[in-house]
């Protein structure tokens, strides 16, 4: 088969298409024919040599596709060959075949094409387990999203609305902020040239956000805490804007905030696979009943994954960005 290899860490030229050994499913895998996968931060990251896989992984980046099944190992139950699916992954979505655990697949969602599926896995499984099965995001809510037109984004805008919270967002363009209030964001934020914080304030009656979601890491801390509500909740899961802050416990304190920070990649097996389940259970139906569809901008060939990552690391995009295949 042929992949996506990185023989030296560098920028976008360092993606490489070449053909490698086929893949074989070991106890508990499944062999995936790959349709589609999707870019995500956490790739460019390992292009440029700074986010290893974990151990047992793929080398090769992506952390999620979508595909067929070619064949089944040892010890899975519940699936068949030419099963059409989308996968969580460790790694190894930029390739032509992937093996898979059983527990980290979802099949198609009912309305959807194989290939629309690639641009799911990963950002639901992001949002669904951070806003909602940590931070305990909670009808009449106020959700506060920071890069609000991404996949994370605008995955994130629509399932708060689905469950009756309030949405807010930042983004850097009104062309951006338009395709978030489509989605049906209720507090448009240009971080550009308004202060998130005195937005959202205004926005609650002074209250502030009950959950943040927030992918930019030092850069926003302080401010975060500042524009959380009593009770609050900031859910990190990205580092964009730094890994190092001062933290005023002493808000916190006053607030009563918690905070949680969490990967997703590096997860345990038991852990992804609880994940996987409950996104299944909850966010599936939604997209069947179409309260929540994928947010695709474009479709590279997966050949030439470095126009695509050069269209992620400059912010062209609005939702995700898929890989596709043959």
């Amino acid at each position: 088969m042929y992949a996506i290899t990185i023989p030296e860490p560098g920028g976008p030229e360092a993606l490489v298409w070449e053909e490698v050994p086929d893949p074989v499913p070991g106890a508990g895998e499944v062999l995936v024919e790959v349709v589609a996968g999707a870019v995500n931060r956490a790739d460019i990251l390992q292009r440029q040599g700074n986010y290893n896989p974990p151990p047992g992984a793929s080398a090769y980046p992506g952390l999620e596709c979508s595909g067929r099944i070619a064949a089944i190992g040892p010890a899975v139950s519940g699936w068949s060959v030419g099963d059409e699916v989308c996968a969580l992954l460790a790694g190894g979505g930029y390739a032509e075949k992937v093996a898979v655990p059983a527990g980290q697949l979802l099949p198609v969602p009912e309305g959807l094409d194989v290939k629309q599926a690639a641009a799911l896995p990963e950002v639901a499984c992001t949002v669904w387990s951070n806003v909602f099965m940590i931070a305990h995001l909670r009808p009449g809510e106020t959700l506060l999203v920071h890069g609000g037109s991404s996949g994370i984004g605008t995955m994130a805008i629509q399932l708060g609305k689905a469950i009756g919270a309030k949405v807010a967002v930042t983004a850097g363009t009104k062309e951006k902020l338009d395709f978030c209030a489509e989605l049906g964001a209720d507090i448009l934020v240009n971080y550009r040239e308004q202060d998130f914080v005195a937005e959202v304030k205004q926005a609650t009656d002074g209250a502030g956000a009950d959950v943040i979601l927030d992918n930019m890491g030092a850069k926003y801390l302080d401010r975060n805490v500042q524009a959380l509500a009593v009770n609050g909740r900031l859910a990190i899961i990205g580092m964009q804007g730094g890994a190092k802050a001062e933290l005023n416990i002493g808000a916190l304190l006053a607030k009563r905030c918690a905070i949680s920070a969490t990967s997703l990649r590096a997860r345990p097996l038991a852990e992804k696979t609880a994940i996987v389940a409950a996104v299944r259970e909850h966010v599936w139906p939604l997209i069947a009943q179409g309260h929540v569809r994928p947010v695709v901008d474009r479709e590279v060939p997966m050949a030439d994954a470095a126009r695509a990552h050069r269209a992620v690391e400059a912010s062209e995009h609005i939702g995700k960005v898929l890989l596709v295949a043959g």
